[in-house]
């Protein structure tokens, strides 16, 4: 088993998640999976959709799997610049010379 194959089969498994494997022996894996279907689930219940997808292979030929689940983040609104009714103080410090 390669992290290849193990990625597409979880990428097939939950439409729309992104999966990155890693493991160098073939039969020891970690993975970081994104997916919005794990939004307002525990991490027992995702690991358990993961493992879905993978089948009679875990336990047989993926020996062990190291997983991260995570939703996707949201982009942050963007930032609305300050409002205030006073005047700067470099502003303030004009107006004062001027009425001199």
């Amino acid at each position: 088993m390669n992290p290849e194959t193990i990625r597409q089969l979880i990428e097939q498994g939950l439409p729309g998640a992104r999966a990155d494997v890693r493991g160098d022996d073939g039969v020891h894996f970690e993975a970081t999976v994104v997916s919005d279907a794990f939004r307002g689930k525990l991490p027992l219940a995702r690991h358990r959709m993961v493992y879905a997808t993978l089948g009679d292979r875990m336990g047989g030929e993926i020996h062990a799997l190291q997983l991260k689940t995570v939703t996707p983040r949201k982009p942050a609104p963007p930032a609305e610049p300050p409002t205030s009714s006073r005047p700067s103080p470099c502003r303030r410090s004009l107006s004062k010379a001027a009425r001199r």
